[in-house]
């Protein structure tokens, strides 16, 4: 069986413009002051049309529109899109369709018309509930803009998830715990929970190098943050499946179980990585960062920029470091037979003793004690 028959198929397509950038984002992000929308949806689907051509009989059973900022697209394009893609491949029964939003009033307003498009979820990028943190994070909405959005999400769309950042500036365990609670009074089916990473190239990366950045958590104190909102989460039903993410049953992300299950996936925009088997072969592609210069390679037939082949050593690697990001983690037999790849047993055995994992039959996953540490892991863990 290939990649996508075991991991699934799903499409990435990345809007590159935001109204503004937050100053601890490293995604590929754009401020523009005027979008051509309509050569932006002939681009995405002249895309759609190439890749549809290599890879006939699939079946998707995810689509994420994510950025930069995609609730700033109309509806239209997202429906243009949508059509495009029913018309290449077959849709899951299932298939989930995830629009990323910020709760801004401006994307807001266009909620309804996602949801007449095709999206069936959407998650919203609240980031911090204290109006403080969000002014320092960039963010030009307030926490009641936030949770009128949220309100108004749930009301149109099945599914709803939000994101928040902890280990912010200043930020004590107690009142991440009171902002952990509040989030959690409105009864969420998933959560994204992210401790803050000062990143290269990032407003914040350089205030930071210059000793700027000032009151960020030490690690122990992160690291409480860590286990009580694993706890906190865990109590109201909202268990972590993969490292900063927590879902009911059911309300997983699909699309980003394609990523940690190595499935494949097109990956079109500016920005946009992509997996890709073919014929045997399992593909990376690149497009390139600038929204101009994406435009341009689209218009002269191609807006993929690189595709590398993968070899099965770097396969299997990354089945491994994505894979044990999950609480159900990776199988064994997997990594076996589709990437000629077998583990030390003596170095799963050590890990065992000390409950940083645990495997039963073919399956290997990190204990709720070792995804803290899982860098530590995977370094003893990585076939050479």
């Amino acid at each position: 069986m290939e990649n996508w028959q075991v991991g699934g198929f799903g499409l990435y397509v990345h809007w590159p413009f935001c109204q503004s950038k937050c100053p601890y984002c490293d995604f590929n992000s754009h401020v523009s002051a005027s979008i051509d929308q309509q050569a932006w949806a002939d681009a995405y689907l002249n895309e759609l049309d190439r890749y549809a051509a290599e890879t006939p009989d699939r079946y998707l059973s995810s689509i994420y529109f994510g950025g930069g900022t995609p609730s700033l697209m109309n509806p239209s394009t997202i429906g243009a899109i949508l059509d495009r893609a029913a018309h290449h491949w077959a849709f899951a029964n299932d298939i989930e369709i995830t629009l990323e939003a910020n709760p801004g009033s401006i994307e807001a307003r266009n909620f309804a018309g996602y949801r007449d498009a095709g999206v069936n979820r959407v998650s919203i990028g609240i980031q911090a509930l204290n109006d403080m943190d969000l002014k320092r994070l960039g963010r030009l909405h307030s926490v009641n803009e936030a949770k009128q959005a949220l309100t108004l999400a749930r009301s149109l769309f099945d599914r709803v998830s939000f994101d928040l950042i902890y280990a912010r500036q200043d930020q004590s365990l107690g009142d991440w715990n009171a902002e952990l609670e509040m989030a959690l009074e409105f009864d969420p089916d998933h959560l994204s929970l992210y401790q803050l990473t000062i990143e290269p190239g990032t407003a914040f990366g350089a205030r930071f190098d210059a000793g700027k950045l000032k009151g960020l958590p030490d690690e122990d104190i992160a690291t409480d943050m860590y286990f009580m909102t694993q706890s906190m989460c865990e109590a109201a039903g909202l268990p972590a499946y993969e490292v900063s993410n927590h879902a009911r049953s059911g309300q997983e992300s699909q699309h980003n179980l394609i990523y940690w299950s190595s499935g494949d996936w097109i990956g079109i925009g500016p920005g946009a990585h992509g997996r890709l088997t073919l014929d045997g072969q399992r593909f990376a592609t690149e497009t390139r960062l600038l929204p101009s210069d994406w435009l341009d390679d689209v218009a002269q037939g191609r807006g993929e920029h690189q595709r590398t082949v993968i070899p099965i050593g770097e396969q299997a690697t990354e089945y491994l470091l994505m894979g044990l990001r999950m609480s159900s983690g990776i199988d064994l037999q997997r990594l076996k037979n589709q990437y000629s790849t077998s583990l030390s047993a003596n170095k799963i055995k050590e890990l065992s003793d000390l409950e940083l994992v645990e495997q039963s039959g073919s399956n290997l996953r990190a204990t709720a004690a070792g995804r803290p540490v899982l860098n530590g892991i995977l370094r003893e863990l990585a076939p050479d």
